[in-house]
């Protein structure tokens, strides 16, 4: 038996319920694994209320960090003992023991412990495809201004890092001067505060009028138009999440208007569709983990027990860098 959560219906925190369920042997293809940590993630608030809908009941929560209890038919990469770490559907990661599908389970690193596996795999990974893979068409080079929303939160922080690492001038905003002062200690060239200033007159101010090469926005509804208003010619768009809500329908002739831009939705899960694709973006993760030129910051723990307080934090913006649930 494992101590889990699950949903009944789509709704707000109070349809987190801890429940015991019994789990079985992995089948073909698939590992059992006891989690020592479990990763929070604003894709499981969009899965909670039905943005993303579940069939019901249903498990929550997409990463976490443990050791691996068996091995299914046909899985080579992964044995009974190893430590590992995932992002991965179906969703259910929060819970003691899980048999889930080992094709973007990782084995974890040595010198990276449980709870910074289990915090961050979804973050990391969307950081390394955002930076590396999500990009305009004229490239990103040194010196290239980019403008990150939600800096502070647990992408943001990593991406402020690895922007800085990568050479980029990495623009953020964020809700509060100390969230801005905690993005700025984290690698962003400039943070600005959109509940004080305009965004997109200070990113024309910081470029020179040029603007940037790519906006990456997690916030969606709050921040779409103004977003595109930061963008030089031929800039792109970049979304991959709906925390203000989703986007509203945009006339796509206003793209040419605004500069030939282009716009993404991109989402983490079709960048990891595949064992090899999954293993190389977690190794540069690992890497650059390791180097120490990206510090994965957890600002927030709570039992699973508390999950429906975490989940209240998580949706009032009280969260800064990373959350985990523990295990008891």
């Amino acid at each position: 038996m494992s101590l889990a959560v699950q949903i009944r219906q789509h709704g707000g925190p109070e349809e987190l319920h801890i429940a015991d369920v019994s789990v079985g042997e992995p089948g073909p293809g698939e590992i059992r694994i006891r989690h020592h940590a479990v990763g929070l993630n604003f894709i499981d608030v969009y899965h909670r209320t039905g943005l993303y809908p579940l069939s019901m009941p249903a498990g929550i929560g997409m990463e976490g960090a443990g050791i691996v209890e068996a091995v299914g038919e046909g899985v080579t990469h992964l044995k009974a003992g190893d430590r590992a770490a995932y992002a991965s559907n179906p969703p259910g990661a929060y819970c003691e023991v899980r048999v889930m599908p080992a094709k973007t389970v990782c084995r974890l690193p040595d010198a990276i412990s449980f709870e910074t596996g289990a915090a961050m795999m979804l973050k990391g990974l969307t950081a390394q495809y955002l930076l590396k893979k999500t990009r305009p068409v004229e490239g990103l080079q040194p010196g290239d201004h980019v403008l990150f929303h939600a800096a502070a939160g647990g992408v943001g922080l990593i991406a402020c890092q690895w922007a800085k690492a990568l050479g980029l001038q990495l623009i953020g905003t964020a809700g509060s001067d100390a969230k801005c002062q905690l993005a700025l200690a984290n690698g962003a060239a400039h943070a600005i505060n959109y509940q004080q200033e305009d965004f997109a007159a200070r990113v024309k101010e910081i470029t020179g009028g040029k603007g940037v090469k790519v906006v990456y926005d997690s916030v969606g509804k709050d921040t779409w138009d103004r977003s595109l208003e930061c963008l030089r010619p031929f800039g792109l768009m970049a979304s991959f999440g709906n925390a203000s809500g989703p986007v509203a329908p945009f006339a796509p002739g206003s793209l040419g208007a605004k500069g030939s831009l282009y716009v993404t939705r991109q989402t983490l899960f079709t960048h990891i569709a595949t064992r090899e694709a999954t293993q190389a973006m977690a190794d540069d993760l690992f890497k650059v983990v390791e180097s120490g030129q990206v510090k994965i910051h957890i600002e927030q723990r709570y039992p699973l027990r508390d999950v429906q307080q975490a989940h209240r934090d998580l949706e009032a913006r009280k969260t800064t860098g990373c959350t985990i649930l523990t295990l008891p």
